[in-house]
């Protein structure tokens, strides 16, 4: 079956025709609003299915997926009375996804065998009453990427102005190590590079990344790419099939003949991909192919990383990459033969542990040849969630930057708290690590599924078992709502983006602040995200007027103050933060280049492999829409995917069930062939988060959701 074309269409005509009909679908997606998935962006005030450059139509199955899940009949009062939560607890995170709308606010007790509908007022009235009765030392304050620029405003201002700088967001869990690596090498921790850059590149390196299955409406851009004659390497441990040819339904061309994605599929060791760019470096130097007038006049540090590539042997950087030196040479070669150049990655990179240095040594690549600091080339972390870099941007962290928090104690006459957060820094580890040793009384989740988002998922329950009050900010059921409930939970129903009565805001991966318009609310019950976190800071904190901010301009006036750059009233680029000239945000305006501490593979034995947690087709983080995975011909999702050869060796063949042992839990599984790299294997997230242990990133504090050894038992 050939990857996207047809079938998609087919997909989205049948999902739309299921959501309410076709023009119910194409009205809600024309609307001038910012698409719900991806941080690719599209949508806001040159309306639906537009990106930032005019281009129309331009939309994917993700993002009609999510609007389907938006457009969905309310949830009774009698279903919680039929299911317990118990059996809610068992349900799978599609059937949970697809059972309706949350319409009224929710309420389970320490006892409670159901949840119960409770009135606004009661439900507003016990959250704050916790706010207002807990230390704000014993708090969390987390947020999703889904919601808006000035709900995350609000909900983070809120925190500091209780007294705890315990705040963070999913980024933690995705591609902070992303930010952390960027700021260390240009001083900012966002894309180098605008939508206009993909359009004057020849070249892309597409690392760790499946835009086939998470950013569909790049691969658009990626075929063009190649139409002019420029080259892409994909490295990947695992070969996806959309990474190689694929049929893209908005162009006619390629709906009909399908086209070539990939000119050099590399395939590492999960973690092996700092290696293997070390190995392009040590080629360029080999071949006098390093642009030396960049490096010595912009550039600071390369004669170390330089030095480190000279003196590691081929044969360690062949063993440890996983990748064979003929593939490391035709790589480097195509790269030497490139004028502009762009490096996409995505958690292939950043889950695996020293993931900061492994953004380092893909900048140490881009700056060897000078692919930094002009039109066409640069660095580009492919983002997930719509607004996940705009809750960096407004201050959604546990340290805001010094100029912001200025601004805002003189905007608002007040003073925050200085202090650093109270769990090593506040990020989201930290504080499901203090809750798991009832260190916290009250958390509250704005969006997403915090504990769907965590390794080790026996560890995340009881962490958040052991909280006072949690209370979440949802549309739709998930699995946190049912195993990461504390003693009292709280579920407040908050409207869709594009059912807002005002205007709200999101941030791309370009760093393109988009207006979304909102529109109409499709139930009765649901309150906006802002008027929530309003009357809860109204009843529970205090000290400023909150009131004055259920207007969203006021926010918006606020943020102004407080973000060079942002606009209040019209959608825009933030500045400094694309480099079109080799002039950077460093204290010496110079790119920095670092030598990094190599992260070697894990060595296995016996029956043990690498494992890398990974989405389907049908996912968007940790909503599944469907359980079957069409790119890589798959059905359900308890399965791991291994090499062939691996299997044999372990007397293990395709559909044999096998005990999987990480070191947090154990799974049973169906072995499924893959073209995977020997050593290495594949689970879905989140079912196989219950293998993973805790352990973080040491800069980052990223989870290691790639690399843990497993051990393969067959049953």
């Amino acid at each position: 079956m050939a990857l996207g074309g047809f079938h998609s269409i087919a997909y989205v005509l049948k999902k739309a025709w299921a959501s309410g009909g076709v023009i119910a679908m194409w009205r809600a997606m024309r609307s001038p609003n910012a698409c719900k998935t991806c941080a690719l962006g599209m949508g806001g005030q040159l309306g639906g299915m537009v990106n930032e450059a005019g281009k129309f139509p331009e939309f994917c199955k993700k993002s009609v997926q999510a609007m389907a899940a938006d457009m969905q009949g309310g949830i009774t009062a009698d279903f919680f009375e039929r299911y317990t939560i118990s059996q809610l607890s068992a349900m799978s995170p599609r059937e949970l996804e697809s059972c309706g709308r949350i319409t009224f606010p929710l309420y389970a007790g320490p006892l409670d065998m159901h949840y119960k509908p409770i009135t606004w007022n009661d439900a507003l009235e016990k959250v704050s009453t916790q706010i207002k009765e807990t230390d704000p030392n014993r708090s969390f304050y987390y947020c999703s990427g889904r919601s808006s620029n000035e709900a995350g405003f609000l909900l983070q201002l809120a925190a500091r102005i209780r007294g705890t700088n315990n705040i963070n967001n999913c980024s933690y869990y995705c591609h902070q190590a992303s930010g952390v690596g960027l700021k260390s090498v240009v001083g900012s921790g966002t894309a180098t590079v605008d939508l206009d850059d993909i359009a004057q590149s020849n070249f892309l390196f597409l690392i760790g990344c499946n835009p086939a299955s998470n950013h569909p409406r790049l691969l658009k851009s990626i075929i063009d790419l190649r139409r002019r004659g420029g080259k892409v390497v994909v490295v990947n441990p695992l070969r996806e099939e959309g990474l190689c040819t694929f049929h893209v339904p908005s162009d006619t061309k390629s709906l009909l003949f399908g086209s070539t994605i990939s000119d050099l599929y590399v395939q590492p060791n999960i973690g092996g991909d700092s290696v293997f760019m070390l190995g392009i470096i040590k080629w360029l130097l080999e071949h006098d192919s390093i642009n030396n007038d960049f490096v010595e006049q912009f550039a600071e540090g390369f004669d170390e990383v330089a030095s480190q590539a000279r003196e590691t042997e081929w044969d360690w950087i062949v063993t440890h990459s996983g990748v064979a030196l003929s593939d490391i040479n035709q790589a480097s070669e195509m790269y030497s033969n490139a004028t502009s150049a762009i490096f996409c990655w995505a958690m292939g990179i950043t889950h695996v542990k020293g993931g900061v240095d492994s953004v380092r040594m893909i900048a140490n690549v881009a700056i060897s040849r000078g692919m930094v600091g002009k039109v066409g080339a640069g660095l580009l972390p492919l983002r997930g969630h719509s607004n996940v870099q705009g809750m960096g941007t407004i201050g959604v962290a546990p340290k805001l930057y010094p100029e912001m928090e200025t601004a805002i104690e003189k905007a608002l006459n007040i003073t925050l708290p200085s202090r650093d957060a109270n769990f090593r820094g506040g990020d989201t580890m930290a504080c499901m690590e203090a809750s798991f040793d009832g260190l916290i009384d009250y958390a509250i989740c704005l969006g997403g599924n915090l504990l769907g988002s965590n390794p080790d998922t026996k560890f995340a329950m009881k962490a958040m078992s052991n909280i006072a009050l949690v209370s979440y900010m949802s549309t739709t059921l998930n699995q946190g709502h049912f195993l990461g409930r504390g003693v009292e939970t709280v579920i407040f129903p908050v409207r869709a983006r594009d059912e807002e009565s005002q205007i709200t805001t999101q941030e791309s991966m370009f760093s393109y602040v988009r207006r979304s318009e909102g529109g109409l609310c499709r139930h009765e019950g649901p309150r906006s995200e802002v008027d929530v976190i309003v009357d809860l800071a109204t009843r529970g904190i205090g000290t400023i007027d909150w009131e004055r901010y259920k207007n969203h301009d006021n926010i918006r006036k606020l943020l102004a103050e407080c973000i060079s750059g942002f606009d209040p009233s019209h959608e825009h680029t933030l500045p400094d933060r694309h480099f079109h000239s080799p002039i950077f945000n460093t204290d010496t305006k110079k790119i920095k280049s670092h030598r990094v501490n190599l992260k070697s593979p894990t060595e296995i034995v016996g029956s043990q492999l690498r494992l890398m947690t990974i989405r389907s087709e049908g996912q968007f983080n940790t909503v599944v829409y469907e359980e079957k995975d069409i790119y890589r011909k798959q059905k359900r999702r308890d399965i791991i995917m291994m090499c062939k050869e691996d299997a044999i060796a372990m007397g293990l063949k395709q559909d044999d069930t096998v005990r999987v042992k990480g070191n947090a839990g154990e799974l049973l599984v169906v072995v499924r062939y893959m073209d995977i790299a020997r050593t290495n294997c594949a689970m879905y997230f989140p079912e196989a988060n219950i293998l993973l242990s805790h352990e973080v990133d040491v800069e980052s504090r990223t989870p290691l959701f790639k690399g843990a050894v497993i051990t393969i038992e067959k049953v």
